[in-house]
């Protein structure tokens, strides 16, 4: 077949020639016959006979010389340009081929006649005679040009070649060429949303060589062009083009769009939205779109959610909207909008049905839900009994379904139950914490609970402590949403034994509170507290050791009252806002007579963000005992100072004044102040603090000599808050202190 392939087709043509003769001949019935013999055809044993080959048919495949050819659209048709329907300029294409098959710097006179300055005449014809126009030094400066332009052609290729080792490196610009609608684009907003979804962009981090840029960038053109789409620019138009960087290993890929004419709406059809119970004007207002703005789809998609947000918000549970239609006329230069709407009916809210295997119940979980019955049915109250069942803790999963009880008649709405579908989540949880501070010494809890071992909400802990200076065991009871949502019922019982240096005590605490609690999903501006309690402890401060003093006993009743308001962005680890909270607890005291006195604590915190790494954080607190001298007061119901929560570089409790063994006896009187820089890299920080504070053996804390701690800490940023571990030195130490406090625990400072 090889043979044949090269050798056969001017024997056919000259055949084929022949043929046409001899046809012209029978023609033609008076002319005479040729009975000349003709020569004879060289012959193949597998071609009987040549004139049957088809010319048109694609040759066999030669055995053992198949290649995989590379997909001649990854590369580049030419360098400075990487688009595949983008070509040479006319002029220049035939230029062009020649530089990629000669060398040759020089143009020749074929050359004149392939680039158009001259005709190629008969065999033999002059240079003079072939001439287009112009005399011979016209032609020798557009040959001059032509070949300036070979030359940088050339000179780009090589440093292009010379970039393409495997590895390219690119840099991406996106320019807007002036138009007339082109300030209704927001170039900035188009720039970013093109960074974020550009395929360049995405891969630059990956190995490519020169093709496979070529086609990251084929990409990113067809992404330009749908989000000009996107805009309202349907006329729009993409060049793009590469070259490289002087100076860098880097190529800059560039990316010039013309938006053209920006397409606006003719005609708006929200339809079917014309239905009983619908304020229609209202609901048009929630488009938000009108005739004559511009055709941008993000737009119409967002109208069509507030339409639909506007309809489960007033009433209609089953509302629908259809997928926008939007007919483009492109001599008009506008679109036809229409938006198909169902609302399905107006509701108003019945009963809340609870398919939880006795989890909650339905009378409890309509204790939970802010909606009555009767109300007007609204999409995000049922939201929000969502996000309240989950916030209890008690499943894994939730699903709120409404369902028709009676259907709408007339202009009266109809009912719609609330079926809650839940997964139970794991009900029991035994949990561990392991702490270490400066003068607490080392401290471990463990704890179990069943978080609805008395249903709906009823929570059972057993906790107990074990460390260097506090061992205790505590039972508590608490439900939550009690009577009412957000409010928790807790009872508990207490026994303790506290060995510090500024006191000792033994204690049996009866307790219970009612109060209203923030979470992690329901953060609150406002919560407070309600309580009482009852305890019985047997104490000595140091000053009694020092003088071999037996322990007093102290029966003691107290009302404690707290108010707070949290203005912060987060409730663990808040960047903006502040906290403010104040807590009151009038308390009588007996031993050896009575005393009645009241314990007031003020706390308060402010952050500021400084940059999206660095916050700035700020707290103060005062306290204040009045009614009762500081000896006439249980040790554990004073006030101290010192330690990780306190002013860090001082040991617990160890700020204030001191007996004569020099180990802290508290006081009447409490200032503290802190003012820390938190920094963050990604999942960790550092945070470099300084601290004040001191405690008075008066009411009132006059800020005299106040002691003052410096240090750095570091933080693990994890899913559940804050690791924290601090290091402080005293910068005023007292007799006794220790140069280096290390604190460690969950969460921030303050």
């Amino acid at each position: 077949m090889l043979a044949v392939g090269w050798a056969w087709p001017v024997v056919c043509h000259a055949q084929q020639a022949d043929a046409a003769q001899a046809g012209q001949v029978q023609d033609d019935p008076s002319a005479p016959l040729d009975t000349s013999p003709a020569d004879p055809l060289p012959t193949d044993p597998q071609v009987a006979d040549p004139l049957s080959i088809d010319p048109l048919a694609p040759l066999d495949q030669l055995p053992g010389m198949e290649v995989e050819w590379p997909d001649a659209g990854d590369i580049p048709a030419w360098p400075g340009e990487f688009a595949g329907e983008d070509v040479l300029p006319p002029e220049t294409q035939a230029a062009d081929a020649s530089d990629s098959s000669t060398g040759d710097l020089v143009a020749t006179d074929a050359d004149d006649a392939r680039d158009g300055l001259a005709v190629a005449g008969p065999s033999g014809a002059s240079g003079e005679d072939a001439a287009i126009g112009g005399d011979d030094a016209d032609i020798a400066t557009r040959r001059a040009e032509r070949q300036a332009e070979r030359e940088a052609r050339r000179a780009e290729r090589q440093a292009l070649r010379e970039i393409d080792d495997g590895d390219v490196r690119y840099r991406v610009t996106v320019n807007f060429l002036p138009s007339e609608d082109l300030a209704n684009l927001d170039q900035d907003a188009f720039r970013n949303r093109f960074q974020a979804l550009s395929t360049l962009q995405r891969l630059s981090d990956d190995d490519a060589n020169l093709a496979q840029v070529n086609r990251r960038a084929r990409d990113d053109n067809d992404l330009i062009d749908t989000m000009l789409r996107v805009y309202g620019f349907y006329d729009g138009d993409v060049r793009n083009s590469v070259a490289a960087i002087p100076g860098e290993d880097r190529v800059a890929l560039t990316f010039d769009v013309n938006t053209g004419p920006i397409y606006r709406l003719s005609a708006i059809d929200l339809a079917g939205l014309d239905a009983i119970g619908v304020d229609v004007p209202v609901a048009r207002a929630a488009f938000g779109l009108q005739i004559g703005d511009p055709a941008n789809s993000d737009r119409i998609v967002a109208g069509r959610l507030a339409v639909l947000t506007r309809l489960l918000e007033t009433g209609f549970p089953f509302a629908q909207t259809g997928e926008p239609d939007l007919l483009i006329d492109h001599e008009a230069r506008s679109g036809a909008l229409t938006v198909p709407v169902t609302p399905g009916g107006q509701y108003r809210f019945g009963g809340v049905i609870a398919d939880d295997d006795g989890l909650f119940g339905s009378r409890h979980l309509e204790r939970i839900a802010r909606f009555e019955r009767g109300d007007i049915f609204q999409a995000s109250e049922m939201d929000d009994l969502r996000r309240a069942i989950l916030a209890t803790g008690l499943v894994s999963t939730v699903a709120l379904t409404p369902v028709a009880a009676r259907e709408p008649v007339g202009t009266e709405p109809g009912t719609v139950d609330i079926n809650v579908e839940t997964v139970a989540a794991p009900l029991r949880t035994i949990a561990g914490e392991v702490g270490y501070g400066t003068g607490e010494g080392y401290r471990a809890e463990v704890s179990w609970e069943h978080r609805n071992f008395f249903p709906p909400e009823g929570l059972v802990r057993v906790r107990g402590v074990g460390g260097t200076q506090e061992q205790l065991i505590n039972l508590v009871y608490r439900r939550n949403n009690f009577i009412k949502r957000d409010r928790v019922l807790t009872a508990q019982l207490l026994a303790s034994n506290i060995d510090r240096d500024a006191f000792e005590a033994r204690t049996l605490l009866v307790a219970a509170s009612l109060e209203r609690q923030t979470n992690l999903i329901f953060q609150k501006k406002w919560t407070w507290s309600l309580g009482a309690e009852v305890l019985r402890t047997d104490e000595r401060d140091s000053r009694t050791r020092v003088v071999g003093g037996s322990r007093r006993t102290y029966y003691i009743a107290a009302l404690p009252t707290s108010l707070t308001y949290d203005g912060t962005d987060d409730l663990l680890d808040p960047t903006s806002g502040f906290r403010l909270g104040g807590r009151i607890s009038p308390e009588y005291s007996l031993q050896s007579g009575s005393k009645g006195y009241a314990r007031i604590q003020i706390d308060g915190s402010y952050y500021q963000p400084v940059s999206n790494r660095i916050v700035l954080a700020g707290r103060v607190r005062l306290g204040s005992i009045v009614g009762a001298n500081r000896f006439d007061i249980a040790p554990s119901r004073r006030f101290y100072a010192g330690g990780g929560g306190s002013v860090r570089g001082y040991g617990f409790q160890a700020i204030g004044p001191r007996d004569g063994n020099n180990d802290p006896i508290g006081g009447n009187g409490l200032a503290e102040f802190s003012l820390e820089a938190r920094v963050r890299f990604g999942d960790f920080g550092v945070v470099p603090f300084f601290d004040a504070g001191n405690v008075y053996a008066g009411s009132t804390p006059d800020l005299s000599g106040i002691r003052y701690g410096a240090g750095i800490g570091v933080r693990y940023y994890s899913s559940f808050g804050p690791l924290r571990l601090d290091l402080g030195t005293p910068l005023n130490p007292q007799p006794g202190d220790s140069r280096i406090g290390v604190y460690i625990s969950l969460g921030q400072a303050f």
